[in-house]
Formats: C-alpha cells, sequence, structure tokens
C-alpha cells in the first residue's frame, strides 16, 4: 500500500509524506521538511499532495479487497497527522477500481504541450463527477475558449512574478537536480522539455532548468505551437486543511481516470501561490470557489521519467 502511495503526485516532486503501518492501520503524515517554505508557506500544496497520497492508499485497499475506514486530521494536537487508514471488512475490488489501481505506477505529470487529437467525450463527461464524489468541483472550460484564455493569462502572470522573486527561484532550484543526479525526488531533466513548449492559448511552464539549457530535446517534427488541451480548474467551497485534502484525493481520483483512457495532465499552481491571483481567479473564474490547482488535459506521444523515494524512507515509527 506504501508502494502505491508514494506514486502520487507532489508540488515539484518533493513528496512531503511520512508513513507508519500497525496492524490493519495506516498513519500518513505531512513532512515539514520537505515543505516549500517560501512559496507554501501555509501547507496548502503540502496538504494536498499527501491528499493525493491518501487516495492511493485508499485505491490500494480497495484493490486488495478491503474496504477502507478514513479519519482526516484526526488529533488535532498532531497538525502534522494527515489521516488514520483502518480496514476491516472485506469486499471484492469491483472492476473500476482495478482499474485505478493499474493507473498508480503509469500516471505522470506532463509539463508541456498536447496533441491537437480531441479527448473521448466519455471522459469529459465523467472527470467532474469524480472530483465531486471526493466533495471538490472540478470545472472544464472545453466550451469556453475565453474563460481558458484568462485563465491562461492569469498562469503566466503568476509565472513571470514568481521568477521575479528570488527567493522563490532559489527554493524552486533546489528542486530540479541536473542531469546525473541520483536524487529520488525533485523534477529531473527527463521531466521537462529543454524549450518551453508554446500553446494555445499559452500556459506558462515552470523553468525547472533555469538557463542551463536541461530538459527533453524537442522531437524532428515538433510544431511550433501545440494545444494546450482542456482546461479544468479544481475547486472547494471552503478553504481549510480538511479542503485541501479533499482536493488532493479528488486531483488523484481525475488523474487516475484520464490515465485510464489515455489521457495525460499537465498542472499548474503558479497563480495560487499568490494571493492577490489566487483571489483574482476565485472572484472572477470559480464563482468565488477556492481554487486548489489549475490543470490541463490531453493526449501526448512524449513520455515524461519521474522520480520517487524507496518505500523505507517514508516509514517511520508509528506516531501514537
Amino acid at each position: 500500500m506504501t508502494a502505491a502511495a508514494v506514486q502520487a503526485p507532489s508540488v515539484h516532486n518533493t513528496q512531503p509524506w511520512r508513513f507508519s503501518h500497525r496492524d490493519h492501520e495506516i498513519e500518513l503524515s505531512a513532512n515539514n521538511e520537505r515543505q516549500l517554505r517560501v512559496a507554501d508557506p501555509d501547507g496548502r500544496e503540502m496538504f494536498i499532495s499527501c491528499g493525493a497520497a491518501l487516495f492511493n492508499v485508499r485505491v490500494a485497499l480497495r484493490y486488495l479487497g478491503l474496504v477502507p475506514s478514513v479519519q482526516v486530521l484526526p488529533d488535532h494536537r498532531l497538525v502534522n497527522l494527515i489521516a488514520l487508514v483502518s480496514w476491516g471488512e472485506r469486499v471484492p475490488a469491483v472492476e473500476y477500481e482495478k482499474q485505478l489501481y493499474a493507473q498508480i505506477s503509469r500516471r505522470r505529470t506532463h509539463r508541456g504541450g498536447f496533441d491537437p487529437e480531441p479527448l473521448p467525450p466519455g471522459l469529459l463527461a465523467a472527470l467532474p463527477g469524480q472530483a465531486a464524489k471526493e466533495k471538490a468541483r472540478l470545472d472544464l472550460m472545453d466550451a469556453e475558449p475565453q474563460r481558458a484564455a484568462v485563465l491562461a493569462a492569469v498562469v503566466e502572470a503568476g509565472d513571470g512574478a514568481l521568477r521575479l522573486d528570488s527567493d522563490r527561484a532559489k527554493e524552486e532550484a533546489r528542486w530540479a537536480p541536473g542531469p546525473g543526479s541520483h536524487r529520488q525526488d525533485g523534477v529531473p531533466p527527463a521531466a521537462y522539455p529543454a524549450q518551453p513548449e508554446r500553446t494555445e492559448p499559452q500556459f506558462a511552464s515552470r523553468d525547472y532548468a533555469h538557463g542551463h539549457g536541461w530538459g527533453l530535446p524537442p522531437g524532428e517534427e515538433e510544431p511550433v505551437v501545440r494545444s494546450a488541451g482542456v482546461v479544468g480548474l479544481l475547486t472547494t467551497s471552503v478553504d481549510q486543511p480538511p479542503d485541501w485534502i479533499r482536493a488532493g484525493q479528488a486531483l488523484q481520483r481525475v488523474l487516475l481516470l484520464a490515465s485510464g483512457y489515455g489521457v495525460a495532465a499537465a498542472l499548474h499552481s503558479q497563480p495560487l501561490e499568490l494571493p492577490l491571483l489566487r483571489d483574482f481567479i476565485r472572484i472572477y473564474l470559480s464563482g468565488r470557489a477556492y481554487p486548489q490547482m489549475v490543470l490541463r488535459f490531453g493526449t501526448t506521444s512524449e513520455t515524461a521519467q519521474s522520480v520517487r523515494r524507496p518505500v523505507e524512507e517514508v516509514l517511520q515509527e508509528s506516531l501514537l
């Protein structure tokens, strides 16, 4: 189960989680040592990352035919204790649960443009309902190009502002190891294009190479402008730690479903790390719901690589 949990997405692949295991119970805790102190001072993105890992635990248990019982933030004295997951009842997994589990190891975050092919209509119809199962909302803008373009402009503004902040740039660079690194965290050069790809509308990508020219070279027949894909905005009605954990579970649920259709997703959090831009999105683009993640869904022939710490590095003695 922990092996599945650590495959979850996390901001800059910081993998900010710890686990402990007892008979019929798993504890999931946030690891403050891996929190982005500059970009994420409140721990919102860290909690979203842990929520995604929590969803993987739930899926792994169902794959094994176990029924998970989840207590989120069960002890106010232990602020980093994200969840206690226990089980006892056995019910055979159904087919869609098996399919979700199969995608845990296959899903990868995409960091570029997409091919122009339309997405399966069945997927677009299903994604919002998957988020709703976790008490979050996924608003897809496939029929609202102007709204998607405004969101793209906000992402670009946020990315530009972050690049001008030297403290944020240094923090980001710490999680972007160069070629030949043996680190098992962070964003390696094999996970992003060497030349930032232009999309229509233009969604700015983080500059993990920081001018070093690292990354995957463009293909021989790479188009000058690629599709941005279908744009989505993941929101919650309240903006407290339990809601961030819900958002993480909703995020991973929709990512796994999309992966099962052969669809990849790109994630953008740049404007959500700046209070003014996050408020702009909340007021003008999300109906005053709190934005937790900007997503783009599309198809691509590129295969992004990722790294993960071994399970033994994230296991610890029980907190309770």
